[in-house]
């Protein structure tokens, strides 16, 4: 009966507040496209300072660990001369975030093609690739 009441007063109290799921969704979504961009480009250079080359695919990454799982299936990768291509996928709702990163984020990478869009410093978006 607790549970019951608890149950109907929650759904009172959400039915009052004006969320927009939509814009909670997408926010969600860049975040955790965000977070799964930077985890991968993370371990994707580790794998390259520890091999000294980088990886042909993300199965040949050693370890992981358990949340590891999110971002490898949000992300697409490949192996390039010089380098790699890397592409968000998901974000949190399982559709292709907006991610936007500092250009200065890239310095160093092996980074060549990906559809993170590049701030300069003027937080403006960039083309650069």
């Amino acid at each position: 009966m607790i549970k019951t009441l608890w149950a109907l007063l929650l759904t009172v109290v959400l039915s009052g507040c004006d969320v927009n799921i939509e814009a909670v969704s997408s926010q969600f979504d860049q975040q955790f496209g965000t977070q799964n961009f930077v985890s991968a480009v993370s371990v994707i250079e580790l794998h390259r300072l520890r091999n000294g080359d980088y990886p042909s695919s993300l199965n040949e990454l050693e370890f992981l660990g358990d949340w590891d799982s999110i971002w490898l299936s949000s992300v697409e990768y490949e192996r390039v001369e010089g380098g790699y291509n890397l592409f968000v996928t998901k974000g949190f709702s399982g559709g292709e975030p907006d991610v936007s990163m500092p250009i200065r984020f890239k310095q160093g990478l092996g980074l060549k093609l990906t559809n993170v869009q590049w701030l300069d410093d003027s937080s403006r978006p960039t083309t650069m690739l």
